[in-house]
């Protein structure tokens, strides 16, 4: 959520970036102003009259006390009582309305982020070459089927489009790349948790992705009661809320947290052909980082966790590059986001393995997640995220980038160890 003051002392410049998203909001803003106005002159009223009547009942021990008729001002006060009442009213009312159309407004990008959508993303950088094949590519659907390693067709039968099965030693390299991914995190600092993948309303409505994006999870409802609980689309959804309503102290922070879980995702529309078989689906895995820091910590902590994404595509060996996302291409509630997309040689194209976002203080004022800073006052934390990583996009593009000649992959090197010191899988 947006600092309403921030709107009322920097309209044009909220505009403006705002716009930089490819939205134009200016009548929303201009129409929060004019409430925040009304909202602000009926409080006034209100608390005139609070006034008005703690002055008139600190008259009536006087009166009683002097023998005097205490009936005119007791009707004064019952009328006055209704009156704060209708204005309590009022002002209830504008805060309400006030507080829909700030949910409505998108984070601001930070001022270095360019305008416009993914058409204006920038590469940064690459890492390694592009690999070269002398010999006839296979597509990760047909090195997986070969090699036993995902059953497509069962997975299908099981939950519908979407979805696969992981076997045998496919099984086994996803595994290993979730260790090997949670073992660099815990040497780098981090502290492991499970959340659970049930979450409630309060956890997407702090994310972000609530009340605007609420038909895009898998909700799951409760026969015996109107309680609703929805299935998270990234752990992120959990691991920025594990602070809400709390106040942290300065020298606590930063904190840093890691979290497995399977991510749970409404897929819109029809699959493309060349989004056959794990490169998009409703189930699957993923490690993610997430960061509670001061402001002034905000930057590092996101180049930090850039490069802790980057160094695992490294230690894997496989090629990718860094991009820089454009204002339109950020989520909603991001002021920033970096990709790390990596190579799919039989499609040819870039596909992200993680992303890595700074929320500012957004996503805090949503959950007041506070700290108390050196100087004793309360400010808002900043909250960063960065996935770390997606298993669903970087199994694809390693059997494929690390296929033999006759059918076989080679195992990463760093994975060997996850995987008994097996160098290479093969059909037999």
């Amino acid at each position: 959520m947006l600092d309403i003051k921030m709107i009322r002392e920097k309209p044009e410049e909220v505009k403006e970036r705002i716009r930089k998203r490819e939205m134009n909001l200016d009548s929303v803003i201009d129409e929060i102003l004019d409430i925040d106005v009304k909202r602000r002159e009926e409080a006034t009223k209100a608390d005139a009259m609070k006034n008005e009547q703690n002055i008139a009942s600190k008259k009536i021990p006087q009166i009683k006390k002097e023998g005097g008729d205490t009936a005119p001002i007791m009707a004064e006060m019952k009328e006055l009582s209704e009156k704060i009442k209708e204005a309590n009213q009022v002002v209830a009312g504008l805060e309400e309305k006030q507080k829909e159309l700030l949910l409505s407004l998108p984070n601001l990008p930070d001022e270095d982020v360019i305008a416009g959508g993914k058409e204006q993303n920038e590469a940064l950088h690459y890492f390694g070459e592009q690999p070269h094949f002398d010999f006839e590519l296979k597509n990760h659907v047909d090195l997986c089927e070969d090699l036993g390693l995902i059953d497509y067709a069962r997975g299908v039968k099981l939950a519908g489009n979407g979805a696969w099965l992981y076997r045998g030693w496919g099984s086994r390299l996803e595994w290993a790349l979730l260790n090997f991914f949670i073992s660099e995190h815990l040497a780098d600092g981090y502290e492991l948790i499970l959340p659970p993948h049930m979450l409630g309303y309060d956890c997407g409505y702090v994310a972000g992705q609530f009340p605007k994006f609420k038909d895009e999870v898998y909700k799951i409802e409760n026969p015996t009661s109107s309680d609703m609980k929805f299935m998270l689309p990234t752990a992120e959804t959990a691991l920025v809320n594990v602070h809400r309503d709390e106040i942290m102290e300065e020298k606590d922070l930063p904190k840093k947290y890691i979290a497995y879980t399977p991510c749970y995702r409404r897929e819109a529309g029809s699959y493309r052909s060349e989004e056959r078989g794990m490169i998009r689906g409703h189930q699957f895995n993923k490690v993610e980082m997430v960061q509670y820091t001061t402001a002034e910590g905000s930057d590092a902590a996101f180049a930090e966790m850039v490069g802790k994404a980057e160094k695992l595509m490294q230690k894997l060996g496989l090629h990718y590059r860094l991009s820089k996302l454009a204002a339109g291409d950020c989520s909603a509630s991001m002021a920033r986001t970096y990709d790390i997309e990596v190579w799919i040689p039989s499609m040819g194209i870039y596909k992200e393995v993680s992303s890595a976002s700074n929320a500012r203080e957004f996503q805090a004022r949503r959950g007041n997640i506070k700290y108390r800073g050196a100087d004793k006052k309360l400010h808002f934390a900043h909250t960063l995220n960065a996935s770390g990583l997606a298993t669903s996009r970087v199994f694809p593009a390693l059997v494929e980038q690390y296929q033999n000649a006759d059918g076989s992959i080679t195992v990463p090197e760093v994975l060997r160890p996850f995987l008994g010191g097996v160098e290479r899988i093969g059909k037999e």
